[in-house]
């Protein structure tokens, strides 16, 4: 049994039950962002999630405990992306990384935006050329300390 086996699980039964990550958010009580990280394997739930998800995705005990593991996080399995959609962020970073970094500094100081007190929300933007992704991001700014 390993976490990697309880995602598998749990992507399995969304595809079989024919599930919205935007659902199960909503029985979880927590953003649909954060939700979808946590199935994959990406955060920490707390026992009353976990019971959510195992009693929505057909868990079993063990199963639900593993959701309450601390992950060992990042979930991409090469350096660089081969999955379109998810190269298309790393050739996002790869091109604005820089300027990110720039504005930022220019802005708050030598620091960096906080992954860990974070948050997104991802929508569909109506666009008559074609509908738009839009992706908010909001990270603590942490300075770095002098000492």
């Amino acid at each position: 049994m390993s976490r990697a086996h309880v995602t598998e699980k749990i992507l399995a039964a969304k595809v079989s039950k024919g599930l919205k990550w935007a659902d199960v958010a909503r029985r979880v009580g927590q953003s649909k962002e954060w939700v979808t990280a946590a199935c994959l394997g990406q955060m920490t739930m707390t026992a009353e999630q976990a019971g959510v998800i195992g009693t929505l995705f057909d868990l079993t005990e063990e199963e639900r405990k593993w959701l309450t593991v601390v992950p060992y996080k990042g979930s991409l399995p090469t350096a660089v992306p081969t999955d379109p959609l998810i190269y298309r962020f790393y050739e996002l970073v790869s091109v604005y990384g820089t300027t990110f970094k720039e504005l930022i500094h220019e802005e708050f100081g030598d620091g960096i935006m906080s992954a860990i007190d974070f948050k997104m929300q991802l929508s569909r933007e109506a666009d008559p050329n074609g509908d738009r992704v839009k992706i908010v991001m909001s990270g603590k700014y942490l300075p770095y300390k002098t000492y």
